[in-house]
């Protein structure tokens, strides 16, 4: 083979080396660019649960809230009855003690 035979071939080789290159490259780049989608796409999911998580927390401290609030009324109500019954009991022993009939 002659010189220009051999810079011939040697050119067509680096030329298929370098299109490999370039092949494989372009290749690793979409493989980073899924990733890099993939990792964006995560730590969105990450940021929307974390917001509904605060919203859920947020919402409980609402119901806790109404629930203690229900309880102190119910409380409350409790006492109001017990006055009530303590009143009429005075009644009664006043009505006997006057004579009358208590039922």
């Amino acid at each position: 083979m002659d010189a220009a035979t051999l810079g011939a071939v040697g050119t067509i080789v680096v030329g298929l080396a370098a299109a490999a290159a370039a092949l494989i490259g372009q290749r690793a780049g979409a493989r980073a660019t899924h990733q890099g989608a993939v990792m964006t796409g995560y730590g969105g999911l990450v940021n929307e649960l974390q917001e509904e998580r605060a919203a859920m927390r947020t919402e409980l401290t609402a119901v806790y809230s109404e629930l203690a609030r229900e309880r102190a009324d119910k409380a409350a109500l409790h006492l109001r009855v017990a006055e009530l019954e303590a009143g009429i009991a005075d009644r009664d022993r006043q009505i006997a003690a006057l004579g009358g009939t208590t039922p």
